[in-house]
């Protein structure tokens, strides 16, 4: 017996949808989406639905106080006949950390996997299949009950819809240093993937872009003077031939990309260190040409390039180098996702199809 429902309509939202030459990223809804209910503390069976608006009360807490945590993974099929998810595991677990922060009901790992494995499954037929592209799952949990007293909803849903991809970034990334907004601080929600802190990020981040640079690169929330993240990536610099990352204090959301890395690093003989990293002693050992190397990391971008980092004061810094150990890694790490390469690590998961 099936784990959820399949509603009607849901193989014609199938046999209609087109992939179309230019995906983008979240610009190409898949055809179908995948919802279950809690209500009266416990979670309903799911359904399988075909993608479309969906009915939100307008005081529900997911609206008005942002009662809502996600997460973000994918699909792919490159050289396959079925699709495959990486470390989807640690997906569930990472929403199921970010509900208990928020207090919210955790989504089980039956009902998690039954809706990423629904939707990958019915979308195996029109996933993209060339390298880099993928089907970009994203999972995510909010608060129903309508109601402005300040404490959690009594209804919630969980829900997964998904997007043909190309990788978020392409190229190398122009990167400001944000001096004066805070993204998260230590005691709050910053270590949770939820709403919240991606809207904190959005006046810098819209700032950033309208100056010509990429994204924005977050200093932690007390002294301003050490690297958290950048706006949806981990960030990762090569010191002395040795690489460096930001050591994870309760603000920076753990990251599964960053987390591979590490492991992938280690495997290939590189020395890792999760320290403290003040901006300015970043900025300085660029100068000083002790940095040769910065990029970032997340699942959206797999592993990004930075050319620039320029800081509020105007002043900009140029590693010497911007795509030799990330492409090192990016290319060991994407042949592993899309199974090119032996998965030494059992990070992939293959789903099976529909018929």
């Amino acid at each position: 017996m099936s784990a959820y429902d399949t509603a009607p309509g849901v193989a014609a939202a199938i046999d209609a949808f087109k992939l179309p030459e230019k995906l983008g990223f979240g610009l190409v809804n898949a055809p179908v989406m995948f919802s279950a209910e809690w209500h009266d503390g416990c979670w309903g069976r799911g359904q399988l639905l075909p993608y479309g608006p969906i009915e939100v009360w307008p005081g529900s807490r997911a609206l008005q106080y942002a009662e809502l945590v996600f997460e973000g993974l994918k699909a792919y099929r490159v050289g396959q006949s079925k699709p495959s998810l990486f470390r989807p595991e640690e997906n569930c677990r990472r929403l199921q950390r970010s509900a208990e922060r928020l207090s919210l009901p955790p989504v089980p790992e039956t009902l998690f996997f039954a809706g990423i494995e629904a939707v990958t499954s019915a979308c195996s037929a029109i996933m993209p299949t060339r390298s880099g592209q993928s089907l970009y799952l994203r999972p995510f949990l909010f608060g129903t009950e309508s109601g402005y007293l300040l404490r959690n909803s009594v209804s919630f849903r969980f829900m997964v819809i998904a997007n043909p991809v190309e990788a978020y970034v392409s190229g190398v990334m122009n990167v400001a240093i944000e001096r004066t907004d805070v993204r998260a601080a230590v005691g709050g929600i910053g270590a949770a993937k939820a709403a919240a802190n991606y809207a904190a990020s959005l006046r810098a981040s819209s700032a950033a872009i309208a100056r010509g640079h990429t994204v924005a690169l977050w200093l932690d929330g007390t002294e301003h003077r050490y690297i958290q993240e950048l706006s949806g990536m981990n960030v990762f610099a090569v010191i002395d031939g040795e690489l460096h990352t930001p050591e994870l204090d309760g603000a920076i959301l753990p990251g599964i990309t960053r987390d591979s890395l590490l492991m992938l690093s280690r495997s290939r003989g590189f020395k890792v260190h999760e320290r403290r990293m003040a901006i300015d002693e970043l900025l300085a050992g660029i100068q000083k040409g002790r940095v040769s190397e910065v990029f970032a990391c997340g699942t959206a971008a797999i592993v990004a390039p930075i050319a620039v980092l320029a800081d509020s004061d105007g002043h900009e810094y140029e590693p010497a180098h911007t795509d030799v150990v990330a492409r090192q890694l990016r290319d060991a790490l994407l042949a592993i996702q899309e199974r090119r390469a032996p998965d030494e690590f059992g990070w992939t998961k293959e789903i099976a199809t529909t018929k």
